[in-house]
């Protein structure tokens, strides 16, 4: 069995794919308290923002009708079905004692959020992971951006610079961390992107051997429906 390699944090983290999105409802309170309960040690999900500026948690960021489909962009927060949260109630609902990663859909989102988390737990800004698919969009937030981590969500494929260009790239323009599929990921490319302190993430984990294998090539977080899967693999000896 390979050794289990070194990575940045103490811990990886576990974090609940829209919550334990195998068990319950993805992107609900319930879902993201069981995740929690499970054993997860974060939650992850998509933030969009409301007509009025209200910040919420969905995944596809339209609401549905028989009719037709129109995005949350369009609603203000009291018109949207209740089975959508917002970040506030999230943050009310689950507390503030685990790490979030969240997918920036709208970049409105950046303007306001920080303040958002600031008035329910202003300690909680250090525990946020803001994931962004463009790397220029995100260097050009950093100065504004003052407390949250900011994350290179992508693939391999399209890092047409290299991966050693892109994480120096990352680095110098202060960057945390990269995300990609957990196929685009190897021990070398990980010990690549800890070379210039980029925190490292891998999506789309269902299976354990996967996530064993994640964990043992010292990937800093892994991203899963199913929060006890998880937690067993990160019990693996190294």
């Amino acid at each position: 069995m390979q050794q289990r390699l070194p990575s940045l944090l103490n811990e990886p983290i576990l974090f609940a794919h829209r919550g334990a999105s195998a068990y319950s409802p993805e992107n609900t309170l319930e879902s993201f308290a069981l995740a929690l309960k499970l054993g997860s040690t974060g939650l992850e999900s998509d933030i969009w923002a409301t007509r009025d500026g209200v910040l919420v948690l969905d995944h596809d960021g339209v609401v549905k009708s028989r009719l037709r489909s129109k995005p949350i962009a369009e609603f203000n927060r009291s018109a949207l079905p209740s089975h959508i949260p917002s970040l506030e109630q999230l943050l009310q609902h689950c507390g503030t004692q685990y790490q979030l990663s969240l997918d920036v859909k709208d970049p409105v989102v950046f303007e306001t959020i920080e303040n958002t988390v600031a008035n329910i737990d202003e300690s909680m800004l250090e525990r946020m992971w803001l994931c962004h698919p463009s790397s220029e969009l995100l260097m050009s937030k950093r100065d504004s951006i003052l407390h949250c981590k900011l994350v290179d969500s992508t693939r391999l494929a399209k890092i047409k610079e290299g991966p050693e260009r892109r994480a120096a790239n990352l680095a110098s323009s202060g960057i945390e961390a990269c995300n990609m599929h957990h196929t685009d990921w190897n021990g070398g490319l990980v010990a690549l992107f800890h070379r210039f302190n980029i925190v490292s993430f891998g999506w789309d984990m269902q299976h354990e051997s996967v996530l064993e294998n994640a964990i043992r090539m010292g990937l800093d977080g892994v991203f899963s429906d199913w929060p006890d899967r998880m937690i067993e693999a990160s019990k693996k000896p190294s």
